[in-house]
């Protein structure tokens, strides 16, 4: 529930490290970022997205249903990585879409929906360039570790903007709680640690809130939820667009903010 969230993320105390939002405009500027991407929806808007496997693209789970909670037709989706300034490395349309099982849309968004909110689509073809290589997927992030964001967002559609340092504040049942800094757009962008030099995506970013005067974001663990999610949009048959079918999860009662 928000409450319980405020009082653990309040215990934190470790803004004193974050840094402000940088938008990379530049080929230069975005190199290493160059596999997150705008991921367009008809109709909708736009969420954040990152390339894990050359055919596969993860997001938040949110972002896959419309606004009456049916499953959006992958034929809707199309993902632009490394958009700037009207110009991508590579854009692909989307041939089949999973959300986790246990993630359902709309009403409250309680530590249960932002652990699973996870989606995965599959692109009609898979993107083999030598600059836009998958992330790899790392273990959760622990209390005090210092993480990056790159996102999409309100105001910032045309380029990525990086928040190169914010911190994990904790971990509450499979939800990461961060002070890094979204807006609407921003849903399902990559956490991102550093790890000698390999960038690691450790969760990614489900809903934002504040506390005490001040924005936090919270997150969805990564680990057995989305390998059970691989194994499933793997042993989906290919071919034509696919989704999820609508009707598969249940409502409940009020939330924070969806980014």
């Amino acid at each position: 529930m928000l409450c319980a969230f405020m009082v653990f993320a309040g215990a934190g105390g470790a803004w004193a490290q974050s840094t402000v939002l940088n938008e990379l405009t530049s080929r230069q500027d975005g190199r290493q970022w160059a596999s997150v991407g705008r991921l367009d929806i008809a109709g909708k808007g736009f969420c954040t997205a990152s390339l894990i496997r050359e055919d596969l693209i993860l997001t938040a789970a949110h972002c896959i249903y419309d606004r009456d909670n049916t499953a959006i037709s992958a034929n809707r989706f199309t993902f632009s990585a490394g958009l700037r300034e009207g110009r991508a490395e590579a854009y692909r349309s989307i041939a089949g879409v999973v959300a986790h099982s246990d993630f359902r849309p709309g009403g409250a968004i309680e530590a249960s929906e932002v652990a699973h909110d996870l989606a995965l689509l599959r692109l009609t073809q898979p993107i083999r360039l030598p600059s836009l290589a998958p992330y790899p997927i790392a273990g959760s992030p622990r209390r005090g570790d210092t993480v990056g964001v790159v996102s999409y967002a309100k105001g910032r559609e045309e380029a990525p903007s990086l928040q190169e340092i914010c911190d994990v504040l904790g971990q509450q049942d499979g939800v990461i709680i961060l002070t890094c800094e979204v807006d609407f757009g921003a849903s399902g962008s990559p956490v991102f640690r550093d790890n000698n030099g390999i960038l690691e995506i450790v969760s990614i970013v489900s809903a934002m809130s504040e506390t005490n005067g001040r924005p936090i974001s919270l997150g969805a663990s990564l680990g057995a939820p989305l390998d059970a999610l691989v194994q499933e949009i793997d042993d989906m048959q290919t071919g034509l667009p696919q989704s999820i079918t609508p009707g598969q999860r249940r409502d409940t009662g009020a939330k924070f903010i969806r980014p």
